[in-house]
């Protein structure tokens, strides 16, 4: 049999809510909320939305957050079918609560479910599935400066069968983790490590798709950072070990005297939202956007000749984050001491935005709480 995985027509879907019983009190949510750290504690719910082959996306429910149960042979398991995404609540200074493109959140996530070949979850599901976890805990979305609520979305292959096939049963879940700043040292410069014994993904891998494989390959590297005194690690290309790729969990942009913000690109790279968002400010501001190989050798000789004067890592999680060296084996590059960095003025554009402080002229900001 063919599994069909082309997306269904929509239909309202009609979310049945269990409370939690044991849920916080809010004096216990309050004393999280004042330093909740980033992936550490979870609200009181979470959202489920069963999939199948034959009865399509169904059983749509809001209930308590707690451990899923799964049968031994779940095809996750043994084939690692799971994709996720990451995002963003906002609390504005009126008290409403806001998201930042989630549309293009479900779109990657769809185009991650079929490269996995997954059910593709339709956007207004997507979108319907943030809201109604933001009705039952909305208060879980923290006021002080810098902490948001972090929605993670994900999706996995549940059917316990051993056959090499993709699963004919998926399911949707929702949980969120309110979250401070995603670096112990706030938004200050950070050292990154290059890898060159390790990649995080090949031509006509799976690069491109948010999925935990992505993530288990680059933990090594990543501890290898650790060891040497940097905050992430820096990836180059499978295929000849000389082109940027990715850091671990963020992209990275490079920022030249003459006002260029340039970008690796290649079909390994995870298309990266706030990314786009970034170049996009960018493009307001009169900057040439630049998405194309790049060399760590352009990097070395940029930043000593002074062409390149800026460095910075984006994502979700850290938003922007500057980028004060590389360090690797055989080499290093410092970058130079900037007093106006155009990577911090184009976060607080960035996050002025997100939090409502700054006009939002590309129309990005999704209300949850209406």
């Amino acid at each position: 049999m063919t599994l069909n995985l082309l997306p269904m027509a929509t239909q309202d879907l009609q979310f049945q809510v269990t409370r939690n019983e044991n849920a916080k009190t809010p004096e216990e949510r309050e004393a999280i909320l004042e330093n909740p750290g980033f992936g550490q504690f979870f609200t009181d719910h979470m959202v489920d939305i069963c999939w199948s082959e034959r009865g399509g996306w169904h059983r749509p429910r809001v209930q308590p957050y707690g451990p899923i149960q799964l049968d031994p042979a779940a095809a996750v398991l043994h084939y690692a079918q799971e994709i996720f995404e990451g995002l963003k609540a906002y609390r504005h200074a009126d008290g409403s609560i806001w998201t930042f493109r989630p549309d293009a959140n479900a779109a990657r996530m769809q185009r991650s479910a079929k490269r996995l070949a997954m059910p593709e979850l339709p956007t207004e599901y997507f979108l319907d599935s943030l809201k109604q976890l933001i009705a039952v805990d909305g208060d879980w979305v923290p006021t002080q400066d810098e902490t948001s609520l972090y929605l993670r979305p994900f999706m996995f292959a549940k059917e316990a069968f051993l056959g090499v096939r993709p699963a004919k049963k998926v399911n949707y879940y929702l949980i969120a983790s309110p979250a401070g700043a995603y670096f112990t040292g706030g938004v200050a410069p950070v050292s990154i490590w290059l890898s060159t014994h390790y990649t995080r993904a090949g031509h006509g891998g799976m690069g491109q798709a948010k999925t935990g494989g992505n993530y288990a390959a680059s933990l090594v590297a990543q501890q290898e950072a650790y060891e040497n005194g940097c905050a992430q690690v820096l990836f180059l290309d499978a295929q000849r070990g000389e082109f940027l790729e990715e850091l671990g969990g963020m992209n990275v942009v490079l920022v030249t005297r003459d006002k260029r913000l340039i970008t690796p690109d290649s079909d390994s790279i995870l298309e990266g939202i706030t990314l786009d968002s970034v170049l996009q400010l960018g493009r307001d501001r009169g900057y040439t956007v630049e998405q194309r190989p790049v060399s760590i050798t352009e990097w070395r000789d940029g930043a000593a000749s002074g062409e390149i004067v800026e460095a910075f890592a984006c994502g979700t999680a850290a938003v922007i984050t500057p980028i004060s060296e590389i360090k690797a084996e055989s080499f290093g590059i410092r970058m130079p001491e900037v007093e106006d960095r155009v990577s911090l003025s184009l976060r607080d554009e960035l996050t002025g935005i997100q939090y409502g402080r700054v006009e939002d002229r590309h129309g990005w900001l999704h209300r949850l709480d209406a």
